[in-house]
């Protein structure tokens, strides 16, 4: 049974771990990185089946109260777990956040990943933009998307 909770400290090495599978021919994040985004107070969430972790989220907001903005800095799932639903079940957590703050979401996906954009566009957000050479190394190219604050409405 998989379970959602908050990502802790002792989850980030296996965030590593994660990220170099995923982000192959790019530059996945570092231990450091996750500490500082969980120094900085941004929203993240844990996937867990068992005692592994599978899958992760962060979501940054800034603004003040009544002018929040929400980015999804981060969407990972191991692959061995793909297409069960976890990332989406993971999105979900980061919008009901952003969607307690009325904030719009705001992301970077990469334009050769249609499975990411596929699931970001059922779940209301548009392409904004067009971010050239947005990955390194490798240089791909990402959408920025963008889904408008819905404060109070479902989620689909």
């Amino acid at each position: 049974m998989i379970k959602l909770g908050t990502l802790r400290r002792k989850d980030i090495t296996r965030c590593v771990e994660l990220e170099k599978r995923l982000f192959v021919g790019d530059d996945p994040w570092s231990a450091r990185a996750f500490h500082s985004e969980l120094d900085a107070g941004n929203y993240y969430l844990s996937a867990y089946d068992e005692d592994v972790l599978i899958g992760y989220a962060g979501l940054a907001v800034v603004g003040r109260p009544g002018d929040f903005e929400a980015s999804v800095h981060t969407v990972g799932v191991d692959p061995a777990y793909q297409g069960q639903g976890i990332g989406t079940a993971l999105l979900r957590g980061l919008l009901t956040r952003a969607d307690e703050l009325n904030a719009p979401v705001f992301l970077e996906v990469r334009t050769d990943n249609d499975r990411a954009v596929g699931l970001y566009e059922r779940h209301g957000f548009t392409r904004i933009g067009l971010r050239k050479g947005y990955y390194q190394p490798s240089g791909a190219d990402a959408y920025t998307m963008k889904r408008e604050a819905r404060a109070g409405q479902e989620v689909s």
